[in-house]
């Protein structure tokens, strides 16, 4: 039995104009005196405008009950594909479906009255997604009690605290049982606790059959919670599917587009400190020099580039991460409880480590660069490398070394008792 379409997306697009002057809107008077100064208008330059399509030729469709993943980078277009199918802005070519009520998340206290207190809102967003106020009476102490403001629920909206609003906005969107749910990226503003909840409840509320359309950057929680998922690039689908093969289109797509890039042309975390830059970052594995590939079960040595520009104590910060962000490995030199005294030129630092017995696949080097409080130069994501997969599996073992996140060193032995 086929499930019902809850989302139809048919050649959905949005385009925007950049530069020019907007027309304004005209009142009769206004339409005579533009007439009269027509003739003189002719000889004015108008600024050039420029056409820009946020989305281009989106089609999808998402079943009654699924969970959609939407990923891609900033300025891909996920936002504004919320925003058609919230009804927030209309759509310049295309159509879009939608099959049951909508309830909005796409940023801090949507829909939300600050001069209105909590309680008032939460009829408020009732209202605005055709709740009966009956409906709403019968969800009001458990939206309260989710939202964990009880003490603040008669207080006017416009004093709470962002973590606050996201809860109540949270609440009131999951409670008041919308068929289709749209949520971009709002969880990232409650604490840890909070937003496992909200995980919680966003698979309670998938399991209920009703729709969940989910846009993060957060690979982890994009995994976890959806079953498919789609990539935009540029405003366009790139590609979609199994949100585990998505996921890994858009990440190996991410590090050839580091790799591209020179390490001292890559956007630092925070302002370039005047006293030292990092240069250059490269892996040299002891058995076959410097590489992109490496064995996990070798030593290897990260070696970092500095440019110094006047003498300084530095400290040194390195750690690796994986694909889904997940920390595997940080290291300091303050660990040892040392600096080093580097003068002006150029220097090469090395991280000599041993082996850390890694799952295949791609990682990432982040590094930053110290003297005392002061941050010299930070750089995230600097490097890339990719993890050999080990060749031990045989006799039509089916478990990829993906499947697992790291090898431990470990010996096997026959021991027979009697």
């Amino acid at each position: 039995m086929t499930k019902k379409i809850a989302i139809r997306v048919k050649n959905l697009g949005k385009k925007y104009r950049l530069g020019g002057s907007q027309e304004p809107y005209h009142t009769f008077r206004d339409a005579i005196v533009s007439s009269l100064r027509a003739p003189v208008n002719v000889f004015r330059r108008t600024p050039p405008v420029e056409e820009f399509w946020a989305l281009k030729d989106v089609s999808f469709d998402v079943e009654q009950g699924e969970v959609l993943g939407i990923i891609g980078r900033n300025g891909a277009g996920k936002s504004t594909l919320l925003k058609i199918l919230s009804r927030i802005t209309t759509p310049t070519e295309g159509t879009v479906e939608l099959h049951g009520r909508v309830g909005s998340l796409l940023e801090v206290g949507t829909g939300f009255h600050p001069e209105l207190t909590g309680r008032e809102n939460i009829f408020l967003s009732g209202s605005i997604l055709g709740m009966k106020r009956r409906e709403i009476d019968a969800k009001l102490d458990e939206i309260v009690k989710f939202s964990e403001i009880e003490k603040f629920l008669d207080t006017p909206a416009k004093r709470y605290s962002s973590g606050m609003y996201v809860r109540l906005a949270f609440a009131v969107a999951a409670h008041l049982e919308p068929e289709i749910l749209v949520i971009d990226e709002v969880l990232a503003v409650g604490d840890a606790a909070f937003q496992k909840k909200c995980l919680g409840k966003m698979g309670e509320v998938a399991k209920e059959g009703r729709t969940v359309l989910f846009v993060s950057h957060n690979m982890s929680t994009v995994k976890a919670l959806c079953q498919k998922g789609i990539l935009l690039e540029s405003g366009k689908i790139g590609y979609s599917g199994e949100i585990p093969s998505v996921i890994d289109h858009y990440l190996n797509g991410l590090v050839t587009l580091v790799e591209a890039i020179p390490l001292s042309d890559k956007k630092r975390a925070i302002k370039v400190s005047r006293r030292g830059k990092m240069l250059d970052i490269k892996i040299i594995s002891d058995d076959a020099g410097t590489q992109q590939d490496i064995d996990s079960t070798k030593p290897f040595e990260i070696e970092i580039k500095i440019q110094i520009f006047e003498s300084i104590n530095l400290s040194c910060t390195i750690w690796i991460r994986d694909l889904y962000r997940n920390i595997i490995f940080l290291s300091s030199e303050r660990q040892q409880n040392k600096t080093f005294v580097l003068e002006k030129g150029i220097h090469h630092i090395s991280c000599k480590c041993n082996p850390l017995f890694l799952a295949s696949g791609n990682y990432w080097i982040s590094c930053s660069l110290g003297s005392g409080p002061e941050t010299v130069d930070w750089v995230i994501d600097a490097h890339t490398f990719f993890v050999k997969e080990l060749d031990i599996y045989q006799n039509g073992f089916n478990l990829s070394q993906e499947d697992a996140l790291l090898h431990i060193d470990h010996n096997w032995e026959v021991k027979d008792y009697r």
